[in-house]
């Protein structure tokens, strides 16, 4: 069936309508928000960045909200998620205040990160419930549509936000008070989604009462036990687990790329000129923009057309072979382009990973399993970070590190082909 068809399809249902609702305001706030915390971070005109510097601002903004994900998957398997998807966005509004405030007063930048780690872990705890919400209000055979039109069209609102966060950007100008307006601006907005995650019944998006389940407290005393549960539930569905993993391994080498692209374009390319540099890392950001939401159109036929295994890899080895064709020159054109490509592969992955544990998964799981999912998200991502930081030079030029990206792609290609049809030959 084709994807109009199938977005026709997700669209009659009401509930649906209003989740997908929610999550396009909030992670159009997203936008906003990332948008002005990367300018203040990596394209200060006062700041100097170095890769060491961008492998700590990750790793302050992502690395310890995602260590939290067991605890979040204890909530999402208990409380109502359509609750949290009220509460949440009226804290995550107050903590954006609050970041705004610290910001046009000039506190030192150690204040202003907490408030945004702390924006970050409401934020992650959002979307992890938003994840295991969905198979709620979509029947099973539609998951794949509404995996390429749910998350996928959550991560391009993200992107058209932070082209609004651009443009803001230029109108209030890139000083403090400047970025503050931008954090209170996203705050608003995402206290919007609340809104329309009220408009859902509280029972709706689950979890369903289990009357074996441990009581919360004695689930917090034991979360890593728990944590270990949802990874051996996951181990015995192996294709979720190894999908999951490829879109870890995406995640590794994509955080390379990002490590990357800052220095290139801060040093390489413009200079150090911080506004220039931030109007060529904003084109390479609209080209990812365009790659992903091209992927929420391509992957319901492809994955009909190839499987969800085989479009994997194709994605993969595709995303490695063009990275390499269009950063190795050095050439600034090249970068837009390579960020199209990997948008479109990532993206691809993205929602072949949300279908299989959405689909294979049970309910009872699949918060634990979201929120193994958001540590890697997360800490791949941070972890490459770090890698770059050891091997890029001051001006970002490493032929190192592109050989790395562009052979780790075809090699996890390869690896999730094993895996995967080790799994088939033990089914038959």
């Amino acid at each position: 069936m084709s994807f109009v068809a199938d977005l026709r399809v997700v669209l009659r249902g009401r509930d649906f309508r209003r989740l997908f609702s929610t999550r396009l305001v909030s992670q159009f706030s997203d936008g906003i928000f990332q948008f002005g915390v990367t300018g203040f971070a990596f394209f200060s005109p006062e700041s100097q960045t170095t890769a060491l510097e961008v492998a700590a601002g990750l790793a302050v903004l992502l690395l310890p909200y995602s260590v939290l994900g067991p605890f979040v998957g204890v909530f999402i398997d208990r409380w109502s998620r359509r609750q949290i998807l009220v509460v949440a966005p009226f804290i995550r509004g107050v903590l954006l205040l609050l970041a705004a405030g610290l910001v046009a007063a000039d506190v030192p930048d150690a204040w202003f990160y907490g408030a945004a780690l702390a924006v970050l872990g409401v934020n992650r705890f959002f979307l992890a419930a938003l994840g295991a919400s969905l198979p709620h209000v979509v029947p099973p055979e539609r998951l794949i549509a509404a995996n390429a039109v749910v998350p996928t069209s959550g991560t391009v609102a993200t992107f058209v936000g932070a082209g609004l966060g651009f443009l803001l950007r230029e109108i209030f100008g890139g000083s403090d008070p400047g970025v503050a307006l931008l954090l209170v601006t996203s705050g608003v907005v995402f206290a919007l989604s609340a809104l329309v995650a009220r408009t859902m019944d509280r029972q709706l998006l689950g979890p369903w009462p289990d009357p074996n389940r441990p009581q919360a407290r004695q689930a917090l005393r034991n979360v890593v036990t728990g944590l270990a549960d949802g990874a051996r539930h996951l181990v015995g569905h192996r294709v979720a687990a190894a999908t999951m993993g490829a879109m870890a391994t995406h995640r590794f080498l994509f955080g390379m790329c990002t490590a990357l692209g800052i220095i290139l374009y801060r040093y390489y390319f413009t200079d150090g000129d911080a506004d220039a540099a931030l109007r060529g890392i904003g084109l390479v950001v609209v080209a990812a923009g365009i790659g992903t939401a091209l992927a929420v159109v391509i992957t319901p036929y492809t994955t009909e057309r190839f499987g969800i295994e085989r479009w994997v890899q194709i994605a993969l080895v595709a995303a490695g072979v063009l990275t390499a064709a269009l950063v190795l020159p050095f050439q600034e054109w090249g970068l837009p382009v390579a960020g199209f490509v990997l948008g479109l592969a990532g993206q691809s992955v993205k929602i072949c990973a949300d279908t299989t544990v959405q689909r294979d998964v049970e309910d009872i799981y699949r918060g634990r399993a979201f929120s193994i999912y958001d540590m890697l998200f997360n800490g791949m991502y941070v972890l490459a970070a770090a890698l770059s930081a050891a091997i890029l030079p001051p001006d970002g030029k490493s032929y190192v590190a592109v050989v790395i990206i562009s052979l780790g792609y075809p090699v996890a290609a390869l690896a999730y082909r094993m895996i995967t049809a080790r799994s088939r030959t033990e089914v038959v």
